[in-house]
């Protein structure tokens, strides 16, 4: 569950659900890829005011439902989570690399929505769920005291 995030000057509950396509739609997320990408997103978390609500697979894009701050724009959040999993996952696991013929890891696009009070997280984890064949959900945040900590591996 989602929570205000207080800031010196204003107090925000701004969430997304992104959706990251890898390059070519190729099937190259396996366990040790998901591994990866929920680990170097729990860093990007430590660094960044980026909270990493849920984040789940199905075959060849991955799923996000992330809250931020208003300074960060929803572009930026995808290129601070594109840049930093995509150089981990080729660090991590060189298999990947091969199979997209040494080029990048995540197609140049993506899909956004925001995330409103009233269609909650809930109801958009829900919607994700049942979007493809074979999602699964990597992550879930856990919340204490209006923040969000590392945990809830799934």
């Amino acid at each position: 569950m989602s929570e205000n995030i207080h800031k010196s000057h204003n107090v925000s509950k701004l969430m997304y659900h992104f959706v990251l396509p890898a390059k070519y739609r190729r099937v190259v997320i396996d366990e040790e890829v998901e591994k990866t990408i929920k680990d170097t997103c729990l860093e990007i978390a430590k660094r960044y005011p980026i909270h990493f609500i849920e984040i789940g697979t199905d075959k060849d894009h991955v799923h996000f439902l992330i809250q931020s701050v208003p300074t960060y724009s929803p572009t930026k959040i995808v290129t601070i989570v594109k840049g930093i999993t995509a150089r981990e996952v080729f660090a991590k696991c060189p298999q990947v690399k091969k199979k997209l013929w040494g080029g990048e890891f995540w197609s140049d696009g993506y899909y956004v929505a925001t995330v409103s009070e009233h269609g909650n997280e809930e109801v958009i984890s829900n919607y994700v769920r049942n979007q493809g064949d074979e999602y699964r959900k990597m992550y879930r945040g856990k919340q204490v005291e209006g923040h969000y900590v590392i945990g809830d591996y799934i």
